[in-house]
């Protein structure tokens, strides 16, 4: 990835989470849905263009990802200003152009899926476009709905509901960057435990969301079970089988971030249903678990992507993923009630961007007889 667009997505990103907290910094800031821009920037502009970048494979931003991240740049913002007409046309050209990538990159019919055989990383691969483009299309049809036809009438059917929509690619991508880096030479036994774990993350996230909008408790409550079960299974079989190389300790806090937004996902389900328990009492909770996933899960593997040519970098892996934890985990979520900490979040943010997307590749790494960059 070149420099000039790796400087362009680091301003974006940074943007994303500035709106997070710009609530804090405007007068009568609750009532402006920033959430939509510091959501769809990070996930749908920012994280939306590496994916595209990522499945063509140029060197350079092609003129088919331009166009996507200028649209979906206009999109974020016509929604946020709730002009709904041309954000629904927006959305389906935007369904399109992914679309296109997808069938030039794999095929129309995703067969892969069905086949045990294929690479696990490339069903994940195929998966996150057609999720990609799936969510932006039923994100037109949910606001023509809403706005203009009004057929169907759910509480949770909603454009905000589908937040997940654009989150959900970046996970699965992440996860074919992760079971690209897992060793093949493996038995029977462990390959079907690497598809047993594709189903699951696939179909359990779209069952969850379909009782997310039917409004079933106990059933989302056995869903997330799985979930968390099924991250564990990839954390396992990554631990074990992930080649050793500098990316594996990102991707392996990436991963841990996921196990924790499990468990705060878990634990925030029962509270909504419950009803002594007000939106505004459980607000931190949701703030825990949408940073942790956003700017921890998302970044660990958009950050991997971005810099996929040129591992090792000059860094100090530890401290950086340390410093990751505590602005996502900490400061972030304390950022969107009080100012010092929305600045001290985003001077973390920004340190942490910088050290990644700008730090130069270490040369003077050693090779072992296997072939693996051991980090210094």
């Amino acid at each position: 990835m070149s420099l000039k667009l790796r400087a362009v997505l680091t301003i974006c990103m940074v943007t994303a989470l500035f709106f997070g907290f710009l609530h804090l910094f405007v007068q009568n800031g609750s009532l402006y849905n920033f959430e939509r821009l510091h959501i769809f920037l990070f996930n749908l502009v920012s994280g939306g263009t590496i994916l595209i970048h990522y499945s063509e494979g140029h060197t350079r931003l092609s003129r088919r990802a331009t166009l996507f991240m200028a649209l979906s740049l206009a999109y974020a913002v016509l929604s946020f200003k709730k002009i709904y007409l041309p954000a629904i046309v927006i959305a389906f050209i935007l369904a399109a152009i992914v679309d296109s990538v997808r069938i030039r990159a794999f095929s129309v019919f995703p067969s892969n899926f069905f086949d045990p055989h294929a690479p696990v990383a490339e069903k994940f691969h195929q998966a996150a476009l057609l999720c990609l483009s799936m969510g932006l299309a039923i994100s037109g049809l949910v606001i023509l709905n809403n706005e203009f036809l009004k057929l169907i009438y759910l509480e949770k059917l909603k454009l905000d509901t589908f937040f997940l929509g654009f989150s959900f690619p970046l996970s699965l991508i992440t996860m074919s960057v992760m079971f690209s880096m897992m060793k093949e030479d493996v038995g029977v036994m462990v390959k079907r435990l690497k598809n047993l774990s594709f189903w699951n993350i696939n179909l359990g996230v779209v069952i969850f969301f379909i009782f997310i909008l039917l409004e079933m408790l106990i059933p989302q409550l056995v869903v997330t079970g799985i979930l968390f079960f099924s991250v564990v299974l990839i954390f396992l079989l990554f631990k074990n089988l992930g080649i050793r190389v500098q990316q594996k300790y990102f991707l392996t806090s990436g991963i841990l971030f996921l196990l924790y937004t499990a468990v705060t996902g878990i634990l925030y389900i029962p509270l909504a249903f419950n009803p002594a328990y007000t939106h505004e009492k459980m607000k931190i909770l949701l703030r825990m678990h949408s940073f942790a996933s956003l700017y921890g899960w998302n970044l660990s593997g958009l950050a991997v992507i971005c810099r996929k040519d040129e591992f090792p970098i000059v860094l100090h892996s530890a401290p950086l993923i340390a410093l990751h934890w505590i602005t996502a985990v900490m400061l972030a979520p304390l950022g969107t009630y009080y100012r010092p900490f929305a600045i001290l979040a985003l001077t973390g943010y920004g340190a942490i961007l910088y050290f990644i997307m700008f730090g130069q590749k270490d040369r003077a790494v050693p090779v072992t007889q296997n072939g693996e960059r051991w980090e210094k």
